[in-house]
């Protein structure tokens, strides 16, 4: 047979590397496929934001004392919905570490908020949804959101049955608030001498069915 040219045989190798070339790509590409799954990044992405940090309130408390609570469970294969809580859902309450303060002394103020449904759901406990409020009467003196200082959310479960109290208090200094005033040290102070003052709260967007009476001497 008569000998093939330099040209022929370049030209033939040529083919060979390109089909290699192809070949591994396939491979190379099913492979990745396999492993990485973009796909799955969609299913990912509809999960729950996680819980950012915060001081205000302390999510993993234990249940109420009654422990009665049902509880819900997921069917074998399916993620459970946990859906945002309703009015219906929870009960708030104000707080305050004392019924009666004595001349000088500074009244601290929490929350308790509870899960009264029978399913597990969600709310926003940070700072962006607390709102503390003193009256006396129809005046309101004081209210914890007009110097609020770079507010935060943080969204929770909170249990079926469960109660949570705020995990550090918020201090009144017995004066008179405003957003104008926030860093004026001579504000008006609350009168004393056994006046009455009324602490009510909210937090993610649920108000304290009633409001806690303090007074001030």
């Amino acid at each position: 047979m008569p000998r093939q040219s330099a040209a022929v045989y370049r030209r033939r190798r040529l083919v060979v590397i390109l089909l290699a070339i192809v070949l591994i790509a396939a491979i190379g590409g099913g492979v990745w496929l396999a492993i990485a799954q973009p796909w799955s990044k969609k299913a990912d992405a509809k999960a729950g934001p996680s819980p950012s940090t915060s001081a205000s309130v302390e999510v993993d408390a234990s249940p109420s004392p009654s422990g009665d609570a049902p509880k819900v469970e997921p069917t074998p294969g399916e993620t459970p919905i946990i859906v945002a809580c309703t009015a219906a859902d929870v009960t708030v309450d104000a707080l305050t570490d004392a019924s009666t303060y004595a001349a000088g002394q500074n009244p601290q103020l929490s929350i308790r908020l509870k899960n009264t449904g029978a399913k597990d759901c969600t709310i926003n406990v940070g700072s962006t949804t607390q709102k503390f409020t003193v009256s006396s009467g129809s005046d309101v003196w004081w209210r914890s959101t007009d110097c609020q200082k770079d507010p935060s959310d943080m969204i929770v479960t909170l249990k079926a049955g469960q109660s949570v109290d705020s995990a550090q208090p918020v201090v009144w200094d017995r004066t008179r608030s405003s957003v104008n005033t926030c860093g004026d040290k001579n504000r008006p102070k609350a009168p004393g001498g056994g006046a009455s003052y009324h602490v009510s709260v909210s937090i993610g967007g649920f108000d304290s069915a009633q409001s806690e009476q303090i007074l001030l001497y």
